[in-house]
């Protein structure tokens, strides 16, 4: 394997003066080293050989016992020092202190058409792993490898996954926090992105009082990822604030059109890209719920339900300006940025709206005709997927049976509702100057029609457990094409079967990976 390496973070900001691996307080530091642990028996499990090609490796490196080794933390790249990221952020709307990298080891930077982060997810403790072991399951791991590549293929800003492997070793997890843990398989993901950081990597030195590191860690952003910005800039400063703000109102767009739910917006898991980073308790809407999460440590809360991921997102962004004022002294354009916010998301969810509904030409009218489908989507269970992608080629309601759990139930003052929605929605796209051809191709190029539901992520996991990988490939393969119909897998293209409705893993899942 011959990868160019380039590790800036390490080479360019302030490390953590202690080299040794064990919980602590880091002041005044970035990162602290960390090496992975060795494990058990590692076992590659699934490769993308697409973001392999990317980073640089050769089909040939993908079959060794050196990439082996080298995605699970048991050797590492000559010249390379793993490290954990040092930062803070707020949970569930209250400030956290010092977090960081609990379970994640960045192995090193690798530059190819841009700059990729290679990171570890379960290979070990660091010096933020607190009370934790910095393990992870299987279940948890073929969850958040599948769903970056689903988010990905969908066209929705992500980490990407480069591998999934057991590491051979049992990991102990109470999966619902309950007093009943049991032990699971162990599991490493390597993830890749152009940059890890997070609204906490800031937070924390804001914090701290620490102007320093915080203005080292903002120029170094600028200098890698801004770089039409200039550094030292309190000017440049907000304006790179303006970005952050800008690429979050699209990642939540994007979140809302193919109904996903993250289920842990803290601030520290949000990145400073906009990439959606962090696939812990997520969730993809069957039936369409605005209220629903499926985060069972936020089960009585609902803070970060689906139809609130969009306040959420500029709650967590005032908390970065914040930080951001600690270095600009200057809070109007700031304000101007958050302010922005609003707007942006207006604008941009209603042309979404307006796409998955066919209407290309969108007027301030048309938000009465989205607020009414949104209020008939809920007066039966609907399934939310199903729904938009049958609405492309429907004439009437009895076009989309197929969509609702329970379709007796269409009936009534429900059926009346949505017979009077139908009528609005023909006259609309009677104005729209546009063939129903083309109409039916665009429609389905933002509603997809396969998203990784939870119970087919289940089956998945239940299948590794015994050793079955083939249906992990199965769905790697259906998500990378979302859109088209693909026949071949047209049986993923279904409601959620009633045994998947309260089964753990399903409707009901945690942050114990």
């Amino acid at each position: 394997m011959k990868l160019n390496i380039q590790n800036t973070f390490t080479s360019e900001l302030p490390a953590d003066n202690n080299p040794e691996n064990f919980t602590r307080q880091v002041e005044n530091a970035c990162y602290s080293l960390a090496t992975p642990i060795k494990t058990k028996a590692p076992k590659l499990i699934h490769v993308n050989k697409e973001v392999a090609k990317k980073l640089g490796f050769s089909k040939e490196d993908l079959t060794t016992k050196d990439f082996e080794k080298l995605i699970t933390g048991n050797s590492i790249y000559p010249n390379t020092e793993p490290y954990a990221m040092c930062y803070g952020g707020h949970q569930f709307g209250n400030w956290a202190g010092q977090l960081g990298d609990g379970r994640a080891i960045n192995l090193f930077q690798v530059k190819t058409d841009k700059s990729y982060t290679l990171q570890l997810k379960g290979a070990g403790k660091t010096p933020y792993s607190r009370t934790a072991d910095g393990l992870a399951v299987l279940r948890s791991s073929i969850r958040e490898y599948l769903c970056a590549e689903a988010m990905y293929h969908l066209g929705v800003p992500t980490t990407r996954s480069l591998s999934l492997a057991l590491s051979g070793d049992d990991v102990l997890r109470d999966i619902l926090y309950n007093g009943n843990p049991a032990y699971e398989p162990g599991a490493i993901v390597c993830r890749v992105a152009e940059s890890f950081i997070r609204f906490g990597n800031f937070q924390i030195f804001a914090s701290r009082n620490d102007k320093t590191t915080l203005a080292a860690l903002m120029n170094y952003t600028i200098r890698h990822h801004f770089p039409h910005l200039e550094e030292n800039n309190k000017e440049d400063y907000a304006k790179l604030f303006q970005e952050i703000v800008d690429a979050t109102v699209k990642m939540i767009v994007h979140w809302q059109r193919v109904g996903f739910v993250h289920g842990v917006m803290n601030t520290d898991n949000m990145s400073i890209l906009g990439l959606t980073i962090d696939y812990g308790p997520y969730g993809w809407l069957d039936n369409y719920d605005p209220d629903w999460t499926p985060n069972t440590t936020d089960r009585q809360n609902r803070r970060y339900r689906y139809g609130q991921q969009p306040n959420i997102g500029l709650w967590n962004l005032y908390q970065l300006a914040n930080t951001f004022y600690t270095l600009t002294e200057d809070a109007a354009p700031l304000e101007t940025a958050l302010n922005s916010y609003k707007t942006q998301f207006e604008e941009q969810n209603l042309q979404m709206m307006c796409a998955k509904i066919g209407i290309q030409t969108p007027n301030k009218q048309d938000y009465i005709l989205i607020q009414s489908l949104e209020t008939n989507l809920k007066l039966i269970e609907t399934d939310m997927t199903i729904f938009f992608r049958l609405l492309s080629t429907a004439n009437s309601i009895e076009d989309c049976l197929e969509a609702f759990y329970i379709p007796e139930q269409l009936k009534g003052e429900v059926l009346t509702e949505w017979q009077a929605w139908f009528d609005q929605y023909q006259t609309r796209l009677e104005s729209e100057d546009i063939s129903k051809e083309d109409r039916v191709l665009k429609m389905n190029a933002v509603n997809p029609k396969y998203v990784l539901r939870n119970y087919m992520s289940q089956l998945a996991i239940e299948a590794a457990e015994q050793k079955d990988y083939s249906l992990v490939e199965e769905l790697y393969q259906v998500i990378q094409n979302p859109y088209d119909e693909q026949p071949e897998y047209q049986k993923w293209f279904a409601k959620r079967p009633d045994w998947a409705k309260k089964k753990v893993g399903c409707s009901m899942l945690s942050c114990s990976s």
